[in-house]
Parts: structure tokens; sequence; C-alpha cells
């Protein structure tokens, strides 16, 4: 019987931690017996559709260093897609093609990283396999920095995005605190539905800095006039007040504090901006005072010179574990991180049927966020510290950082 074939493919928005799952697969396949070649899908599952595939074993066994820059190397080496695929009773189409390519390359196992709306794939996927028998092992790998995965403790990705957030506003802080002139910062985070990564501003306060002063989440209807009191009440005790909030923060009723700027995805999800310039404005017509907002936007998803080591070393073990789920027979699952311990802070490698997760956020449990809900919890910030520890090894050439090339997504060549 000849050896199998792997494809993997990713999806969604980049991070800085979803190509060391991709280095972990391709690491645990050149020692598998079971697997011939591991090939990569351009541009997600489209890549299979569209029969735009590349051979990464050979990639790795052509260039010794391959996988360990390709372990530190930010956003998605094989591109991606926010492609929904339509369900098989509306449309087998697509799901013949892609079972097709599986024939054609020989397939064995496929993996799928990516975030929310890459389990649906998964399961879409999944759910067609069954139907026809096909034996094909199909695995879903997460990620996201939204960190809004379910039934796993955290996901890839926001360790790192957690770092970058909490470093960003300690550095916000000492540029802020150098003017004795009274002034609100409004930072916006990125987190529709989900607060996580707000939360992580919090990581930013230490024995000097009490920075961020007010935080608020989408877990919890946002207030106007609550928020000039908390910033009022603020500036009774210091000259500089600096918030972080949710892009996704919404009122009583439901509305995005933004929704004049919102449009919707393929997926349906809101695609939101302009709620720290939103705030800002409101702030001006309330309190007279010096005012700017921030708005860290894409720069927390793949800032690899602000990597959690913690955070790399997770995501390639679950690369390499997928190869030992696949082998053991697992399929039709995700993936998932169960928290050990906190103290020392260990973790276990597991799975969870997929049909649990696709399409199922998960916010911040709400006693992890004060009564006032403008503020974390003990609970959370001991919940959050672990994942952001730890610095990676880059390698540097004339002043900056050496990431694998991605001349093959290059529309241009």
């Amino acid at each position: 019987m000849s050896m199998k074939n792997i494809i993997v493919a990713q999806s969604g928005g980049p991070t800085v931690a979803i190509n060391a799952s991709l280095a972990g697969v391709i690491s645990a396949a050149l020692g598998n017996d079971n697997y011939d070649k591991v090939y990569g899908s351009i541009y997600g599952i489209l890549g299979i559709l569209n029969d735009n595939l590349i051979d990464l074993t050979q990639k790795a066994e052509g260039d010794s260093d391959f996988i360990d820059t390709l372990k530190v190397s930010p956003a998605m080496y094989l591109g991606s897609c926010r492609h929904k695929l339509p369900t098989y009773e509306d449309d087998p189409t697509p799901y013949t093609t892609i079972f097709n390519q599986f024939e054609k390359y020989n397939i064995g196992a496929f993996f799928y990283i990516g975030g929310n709306d890459s389990m649906d794939t998964t399961l879409k996927l999944s759910h067609y396999g069954e139907q026809i028998g096909s034996d094909i092992r199909i695995i879903g790998i997460p990620k996201t920095i939204d960190n809004d995965l379910c039934l796993t403790d955290h996901t890839p990705g926001y360790g790192s995005a957690a770092k970058y957030i909490a470093t960003s506003m300690l550095e916000i802080s000492h540029d802020t605190y150098i003017y004795s002139v009274p002034s609100v910062t409004i930072v916006e985070i990125m987190g529709r539905d989900a607060g996580w990564l707000t939360a992580a501003a919090a990581l930013a306060r230490n024995e000097y800095n009490t920075a961020p002063h007010l935080i608020y989440f989408p877990e919890v209807a946002f207030d106007k006039e609550a928020f000039i009191n908390d910033i009022k009440e603020q500036l009774k005790i210091r000259n500089n007040v600096i918030i972080a909030v949710s892009e996704g923060i919404r009122d009583k009723d439901g509305q995005y504090i933004s929704a004049s700027t919102a449009v919707n995805d393929q997926f349906g999800h809101k695609q939101l901006s302009g709620t720290g310039k939103s705030l800002e404005y409101l702030v001006k017509e309330n309190i007279n005072i010096k005012v700017r907002s921030i708005e860290l936007n894409v720069l927390q998803r793949c800032a690899s010179h602000q990597a959690s080591l913690t955070d790399i070393n997770e995501s390639f073990k679950l690369g390499q574990t997928a190869l030992e789920f696949s082998d053991k027979g697992y399929t039709k699952c995700m993936l998932t991180i169960k928290r050990v311990s906190d103290s020392p802070y260990t973790t276990a490698i597991e799975s969870a049927d997929i049909l649990s997760i696709a399409n199922k956020d998960k916010p911040i449990p709400r006693e992890w966020i004060n009564a006032s809900g403008n503020d974390v919890t003990p609970e959370l910030i001991r919940y959050m510290s672990p994942l952001i520890v730890g610095e990676t090894n880059v390698k540097y050439k004339d002043g900056l950082p050496v990431y694998l090339s991605i001349n093959h997504l290059d529309s241009s060549k």
C-alpha cells in the first residue's frame, strides 16, 4: 500500500503564530512513515478548489532553515481566504471538486488552520466525508487572536497579540505621562463579539503604571452617560486618563457604537471601525479636555517582534499533534488546549467534536469583568498572564527581521 499525502490550508485573519502550526505539521510529517508529502493549499480552501498547491515537503528538504524560519514568520505563508462553502444540499459542486482533488493527490489527512469560520468549513467537509464514506481524516487546528473558540482554554495567536497590546499600552502610557496637560487617550482594540484582546491591555499595569484606567468590553452593554461619568471620576485623581475599548462595544439595544460605519462580510460578521473616533467626539462634546483616539487595528495581528514564546511553542506542538491524532484515527474534530495548572503553567492537547465548536463564540465570563463593567478582575489577569511569557529568537539582517519569502503570494510576479 502506497504512502498517503497531506494537505494543509490556512484561512481567516493572520496571526503571529499560525505559521508555527504549519511548521509543526511539516516537521512531524518529515519523520512519519505514513505520509510522503505535505501539500500547502494557496489561499485557504480556494487552493484546493483551484488546484493551486505547493509541495511543502520539497521546500523543507531543500532548505535546512525553512521550518525554523517559518515558525517565527508572521501571517500566513500559504495565504488566506474568507470563503464560505455552501451547504451540500444547496450546491454539492465544491464538495465533489474538493474530494476529487483529495483522490488526485492521494490525500490521507486534511488539516485546516483557522478560527471560527475555518471550523465551519472543517465541519461541512467532515459531514460530506461521512456521507460518502471517505476515510480521509479532517482535523481543525485552532488559531485566532480573538480567543473566542469554544472548548479550548485559549487559541494560538492570542498570546502574541495580547503581548503586543500590553506592550503598546505601556508605551502609550510613557508617551502620555510626560505631559502635565490633562488629557484623555482612547485606545481601540480589535474584538467584535468578545473582549479578550481588550482585556490584555490590563497586563500593562506594573509597579508604576496604572493604565489603562478604564476598559470596556462587548460583553457588557455600553452606556454613554456612564462612560462620561467614569472619565470625570478618573480626572479627579489623575491628569491623564487612558482607556482601552473593544471595537465591538454596543449599547443595551445591541447597536454598535460604530454602527454607522459597519458593514457585513460574507459570513455575516460586522466589519467594524471608528469606535475610538466616535468616543473621542463624545468626550469632546461633554468634557472640555484634550482627547485623542488610537486604533491599533491590524498592527496587533502580526507583530512578530513582540511574539510570545509560549504562544509559538504551543502552536508548533498543535501542528505536530495533529499528525499524531490523525494516525490514531481522529477526524471531524478540532484540537484543543487544556490548562492543567496556572503555576507552574502547564497544558495538555486534547480534541473536541467540531460540531460543538463551529459557528459558536466564547465571550469573557461575566464574573471576570468587574461589577461596573469597566475593568478586569484578578481571575482574568491570572488567566492571561502565562500566555504572553517568553521571547522568540528571530534572526535579523540589515536591521530587519528575516522572515520566509512570500513571493508565491505576489500577484505581480
